[in-house]
């Protein structure tokens, strides 16, 4: 069987009974500031950190844009 996170609390958590909670209350800001991208092992494994897969990202970017120009 499938735990769930359910499965995995105290008993001692009764969420019902606590005041003020708003369920999903930050979820729209959270999607909004997060943009997670899981790349491919072998991609991944070309590029030591973020920063080189931004600055790859940017080159990719800028090359691109100059190819639309001259074409």
């Amino acid at each position: 069987m499938k735990k769930t996170a359910q499965d995995e609390l105290e008993p001692e958590y009764d969420f019902a009974s606590m005041a003020g909670g708003v369920r999903g209350k930050y979820a729209e800001r959270y999607r909004q500031g997060v943009n997670i991208v899981k790349l491919e092992d072998d991609v991944a494994a070309a590029f030591p950190d973020a920063k080189s897969v931004n600055n790859a990202l940017r080159l990719l970017i800028k090359t691109a844009k100059s190819a639309a120009k001259h074409a």
